[in-house]
């Protein structure tokens, strides 16, 4: 196989994967899951569980869409959409509690039992709409089936899981905190961490230090707060969660329902977690006060902004500028899905994928008619009353707009211009943007999406690129160090403030710059030890994980710019220091081990020894070479044979060195030898035996642990030998009489 070939294919099915992967989730589908309890009393078995310990009961297996894994963790979640009376309960099955697997990479699985929730559309709608602002989870629909009995309908929503955090933040093993209990409003309690063990779950080993330093910088040093907490989001955050009057969060009563996950730049990033109580649902902004439709329609913008049980909001809400933003954010999430009915149109075309699904719900909380009318019309439930969306949300528009935060005037942003489309490396370029009625106006830059924006002020003196001084274009000039330059604008004056693009910081726009760069083939991925038990330590003395690259080609190729990664979807993980090279025809090393090295490269993740991805990509996503391994072995590694252009294949570890294995010619002993071609091979090789007898000969066949798994007695000089025994790199040896007579290596590769 060429090695262009090769790597087309291995381009191929990554992509495959990832479609399969999005498609868990994909907005248009209804997944089927099927659960099978050996016990017919599963029911009260879960609840046991529930009201007890909250621990897992093993199911005898789980099908997802066809697919079967076996021993299954399943148990009810959930706290009010929770009863044991139910016979629909919220579900968290854990593919993997019990055993290592996984459903197209995910292997926690969230379903919301749609209680209180006659349209059944919010919690999907919201999280669908929250993309679009912030990281967050994706959601669908699922038809749940237990014991072959049609369950219903349920909410089908993406965990916050470490693989979460791996997607949207590139690493998951710093702090990590889940408010999910009552009264996480982080408070500064002092410098006990057991003050703050009630409210808070720590998801991480350590990290009550972080929680309580964040907790402090709140309340005692405001202006520091952008170095540990990401603002934008916790901006978007709160506006979101206030224009959508979903109180089941931070802005309610029981200040909860988020995670906080600090990324490697130090800084907590804000996650929304349980949405089904949005859009009117949960209606406690305080303790013992509930809001009517009313009063939730004409809900303040600027909800607890005096409260001190709420700092997140009255200590960050009090510094003008984050109000300004907090105000703009606001005003893009109504004009974008409110005003302009796309909120609507959506939740319509959303009861059109689930109709059937749901009239043959046979433990649905509400009529058919009533999910119907729900999108539009408010439900009476006993004491509880739900709001028609549109009745909520019309009005909430109508009323927000004539607030006064709404009514004041933001700048406007126009012709914005970088003075080079394409600009060389370490050259410097001005960037400059036309700007009304604003009294400061910001730059946001970094040179990756792994960095954390800068602001810079830009300037209006005509020594910035930018024409006249005081003729409204504003300038800056930035030095192009980096393959792109990502930056956004915000403008405001003393009453509003004003981003471009108005999705900022979660849209950004962006500079590519003009450098070298090398060609898929021309570097591969050439082998891959994800298990190293005892083949080679690096400097650090550890036994890492490893990954080599070969450069295929006679000239030295540099690295800049370049990324390695473990994920397709996010190749951009961990850059090349500037300056890395590989030498024609050459090998570099990276230990995959999340450590450090002043003369190794050390990447910050990990390879997983079941089995991932391994890619080489620049921030542009433009791909230089993908594989998939399959699970290792110890100390057997995944690499290319013949090295640098062939097929991967099961061998023994070369480190930093041409690979190879037993090809036609294996070790002489006493003066004789065994030739076993092809091989690799697939199922059958021909074994022929040079210069000696074949009497009495034996063929064994060890695995990688040393225990034989196949034998056969040779009966001729020239045999043909079938191999009934899975794919792997074996050993084997030929013996006579007790004299070895032939050995070596020999891959089976179907």
């Amino acid at each position: 196989m060429s090695s262009k070939k090769f790597i087309l294919i291995g381009i191929a099915v990554l992509f495959h994967f990832k479609i399969f992967a999005q498609n868990f989730y994909a907005i248009d589908t209804i997944q089927k899951i099927e659960i099978f309890f050996a016990q017919s009393n599963w029911d009260y078995i879960l609840d046991t569980a529930k009201q007890g310990s909250d621990s897992y009961t093993m199911a005898l297996g789980v099908k997802i869409n066809g697919s079967y894994y076996d021993s299954v963790g399943v148990k009810y979640k959930g706290n009010s959409s929770y009863n044991p009376n139910n016979a629909k309960n919220p579900l968290h099955i854990e593919l993997d509690h019990f055993k290592n697997q996984d459903y197209l990479g995910y292997k926690d699985i969230k379903l919301s039992n749609g209680y209180h929730e006659p349209s059944c559309v919010r919690e999907v709608m919201l999280y669908s709409i929250l993309q679009n602002y912030m990281k967050a989870s994706v959601a669908n629909f699922a038809q749940v089936y237990v014991n072959s009995q049609y369950m219903g309908l349920y909410s089908n929503v993406e965990a916050v899981t470490n693989s979460f955090l791996d997607k949207r933040f590139y690493s998951n093993n710093n702090t990590f905190v889940f408010a999910d209990n009552g009264g996480c409003n982080l408070r500064y309690k002092g410098n006990d961490s057991t003050n703050y063990y009630a409210p808070y779950t720590m998801k991480s080993d350590i990290g009550w230090t972080d929680l309580m330093n964040l907790c402090d910088t709140l309340k005692n040093n405001i202006n520091y707060i952008e170095n540990i907490l990401d603002v934008d989001r916790t901006l978007w955050m709160l506006s979101f969660t206030n224009a959508f009057v979903t109180l089941d969060s931070y802005l309610g009563n029981a200040t909860h329902n988020y995670y906080l996950y600090e990324d490697h730049n130090g800084r907590f990033n804000p996650i929304i977690w349980d949405l089904n109580g949005g859009l009117g649902i949960f209606n406690k902004p305080y303790f013992g006060i509930e809001y009517t439709v009313a009063q939730m329609q004409s809900m303040p913008t600027m909800l607890h902004s005096n409260d001190t049980m709420w700092p997140l909001v009255k200590n960050i809400l009090a510094i003008p500028m984050y109000k300004h933003m907090y105000i703009a954010h606001m005003k893009t999430v109504m004009n974008e899905n409110i005003a302009n009915s796309s909120y609507y149109n959506f939740a319509q075309y959303l009861q059109t994928v689930i109709d059937t699904a749901v009239q043959s719900d046979p433990n649905a909380f509400y009529t058919f008619s009533e999910y119907q009318s729900n999108i539009t019309n408010t439900i009476i439930d006993g004491i509880k009353t739900i709001p028609g969306i549109t009745e909520l949300m019309d009005s909430r528009n109508t009323y927000l707009n004539s607030t006064t935060e709404f009514l004041q005037i933001a700048p406007t942003i126009t012709d914005i211009q970088p003075s080079d489309t394409f600009p060389l490396v370490n050259s410097n370029i001005f960037i400059t943007v036309t700007v009304s009625d604003a009294s400061s106006v910001y730059i946001g830059v970094r040179n990756s999406i792994m960095e954390k924006f800068s602001r810079m002020i830009m300037y209006d003196d005509g020594a910035h690129g930018d024409g006249a001084a005081g003729d409204g274009t504003f300038g800056i000039s930035l030095s192009v160090t980096s393959a792109e330059i990502q930056y956004y604008i915000y403008a405001e004056n003393s009453n509003a403030g004003i981003f471009s693009p108005q999705r900022a910081e979660n849209e950004f726009y962006t500079l590519r710059s003009n450098y070298t760069t090398i060609t898929a083939g021309q570097v591969v991925i050439n082998e891959i030890l994800a298990i190293n038990g005892s083949i080679v330590q690096n400097n650090n003395s550890n036994y890492g994980d490893w990954v080599e690259l070969y450069n295929n080609s006679s000239d030295t190729v540099f690295l800049d710019y370049l990324n390695l990664s473990d994920d397709a979807t996010n190749p951009v993980k961990w850059q090349f220091p500037a300056g890395t090279s590989i030498p024609p025809f050459g090998f570099l090393i990276v230990w995959a081990d999340d450590d450090t090295s002043s003369t190794e490269l050390h990447c910050d993740f990990k390879f997983s020894g079941s089995g991932e991805q391994a890619v080489i990509a620049y921030s542009t996503s433009d791909i230089i070479d993908s594989i998939s391994f399959p699970s290792q072995s110890s100390d057997v590694s995944w690499g290319r044979y013949p090295n640098g252009t062939g097929p991967f294949i099961f061998m023994t570890p070369t480190f930093n060195s041409l690979n190879s294995t037993s090809g036609t010619e294996d070790t002489e002993i006493g003066g004789n030898s065994v030739l076993i071609y092809p091989n690799p091979t697939a199922i059958s090789a021909i074994v022929e035996i040079l210069n000696s007898e074949t009497n009495n000969s034996i063929l064994s066949i060890y695995d990688v642990l040393g225990h034989i798994v196949f034998e056969k007695i040779l009966t001729s000089k020239t045999d043909v030998i079938n191999f009934n025994i899975p794919d792997g790199i074996y050993f084997y040896k030929v013996e006579k009489e007790k004299f070895i007579i032939g050995k070596g290596k020999i891959v089976i590769q179907k």
